[in-house]
């Protein structure tokens, strides 16, 4: 990038470079060993499958409103509530804290196994830092975002790596977009955000007033709402570099402009 362009790139992680969602379904679903946790409940626990796959949408979906508040509880506790509390809204009966525990662990062990950063993301990133200085900002937990962190071994292709549970605010606080430039020795306006969420990464990046946003939208589907509104849109990360070179031809060729027109005064 040119000394007028973009310095530094902020990447989201959580399916934005990495696919969690589809993890946390391999999770319960998918994977040979260890034995999934249907195929756990069916064979360790003589659940049919029916109550089995009503437990693990019971939790998906109790995960997708999940609110978590450390000061409160730690994250482990409250996700082998969430088992807890499916087992025995299916089921009936006491509640069952050990099958509970048993369950979060296989299902967080096979989802880590199953977060990786694709091989072409890998080599995008590379060929970015050459010219970029380039840094992940992720919400949640502190333990649960290390733990997924350290199972893409994703750490080599970043100048600093922040973590939200780690700060005093996360995502879209401008705190903590401003901390990521002081990290990285860069202005705002010298950066830009791509992530998949409108709520926190792009809200976010624009609360911050950096250079652009960049939403990941896979689906290339319309919001429901009409704000935030990002600078870009893509359907891939792979998209990326295509959106940077066309900022950095959009910034020159202003600077282009700006030149002739004081010239012609």
């Amino acid at each position: 990038m040119g000394l007028h362009g973009v310095k530094a790139v902020f990447f989201d992680l959580d399916n934005t470079l990495i696919d969690t969602a589809a993890a946390g379904r391999r999770a319960i679903e998918e994977p040979p060993r260890p034995l999934q946790v249907i195929s756990a409940l069916q064979s360790k626990h003589h659940y049919g499958e029916g109550e089995a796959r009503a437990i693990c949408d019971k939790v998906q979906a109790k995960l997708l409103k999940e609110c978590h508040d450390p000061a409160k509880m730690c994250i482990t506790d409250l996700r082998i509530s969430h088992w807890e509390e499916a087992i025995q809204e299916t089921i009936g009966g006491e509640a069952n804290r050990d099958l509970a525990a048993e369950c979060y662990y296989q299902w967080k062990t096979t989802r880590l196994q199953h977060l990786t950063l694709a091989e072409d993301t890998r080599a995008m990133l590379t060929e970015l830092r050459k010219g970029l200085r380039l840094l992940l900002l992720t919400n949640g937990d502190r333990q649960t975002q290390r733990e997924k962190i350290e199972a893409c071994a994703c750490q080599p292709y970043f100048d600093a790596i922040v973590v939200g549970g780690e700060q005093k605010e996360e995502k879209p606080a401008p705190s903590i977009f401003h901390y990521c430039c002081h990290l990285l020795g860069v202005q705002p306006a010298e950066c830009v955000m791509v992530g998949d969420s409108l709520d926190t990464d792009i809200q976010g990046g624009l609360n911050a007033g950096l250079k652009a946003t960049i939403w990941l939208n896979k689906a290339m589907t319309a919001p429901v709402d009409t704000s935030p509104v990002p600078h870009y849109v893509i359907s891939s990360v792979l998209d990326l570099p295509a959106v940077l070179q066309k900022m950095e031809h959009n910034i020159n060729a202003k600077l282009e402009t700006d030149h002739m027109a004081s010239s012609n005064e």
